[in-house]
Parts: C-alpha cells; structure tokens; sequence
C-alpha cells in the first residue's frame, strides 16, 4: 500500500517539479491529491485548489516558498500528516518548528530522490 501525498504547490507546467512529483508518486503506487494556486490535471489528476478536509495523509510535500506556505499551516496541522517534506527551495525553519511540536516529521528532501532511491 502506498503512502498517501498531498503534494502542495502542484502545477500543470511540465517543466516544473511539483508536476514532476505527481507523476513519479503515481508510478511508484502512491495515492496523490495536487493542489495548487490554479485548477488543471496533470495527467488524470486533477489539481485543486480549495482546502478541504482529506484524511489518512502520509505525507504533505512542499513545492512553495516560505512565503506562500504561511496561508498553509492551519491546513497542514489539521491534515495530521505522519511527515512533511520540504523540497529544495522550500525549506522554512518556522514551519519545521510547528511541525516538530506537533508531531508530524520535518524532512528536508527531495520528493523525486527518495522515490528513485528507494527512500520514500
């Protein structure tokens, strides 16, 4: 059974990594829920953009910059994920704090290594 992701900041630019990450998710057998600024689909899934309630988070991935993420953390915590992953340009020592005290694992990582590595 795959770890169900929400990966936070999805896109539907190819090129990007968040798209990158539903993508390799999927492949690897892992339920994905993509949310993003802007409604669309990468491949058969679609990109929301409304914070609703979701349950049985494994993981919450980052592909948002400090900033962005603030409008986040209420949503983040209420998911009560087992880990969120702060992917390179995502780093936030803030939220990795909030995390911490509520315990969910901060990991600063790469979504698409630990996937290829066998890490995930």
């Amino acid at each position: 059974m795959g770890k169900k992701t929400l990966v936070l900041g999805a896109s539907e630019n190819r090129a990007r990594y968040s798209y990158l990450a539903v993508e390799k998710l999927k492949r690897f057998n892992h339920p994905v829920i993509a949310m993003g600024r802007k409604e669309g689909h990468i491949d058969d899934t679609p990109i929301i953009t409304e914070k609703e309630p979701l349950s049985d988070i494994d993981t919450v991935t980052l592909y948002l910059n400090a900033d962005n993420q603030k409008q986040y953390y209420d949503y983040i915590l209420s998911l009560k994920p087992k880990r969120l992953i702060f992917n390179p340009g995502a780093e936030n020592e803030e939220l990795e704090n909030i995390a911490k005290a509520n315990g969910i694992e901060p990991l600063e990582a790469c979504t698409l290594v630990l996937l290829s590595i066998g890490k995930y």
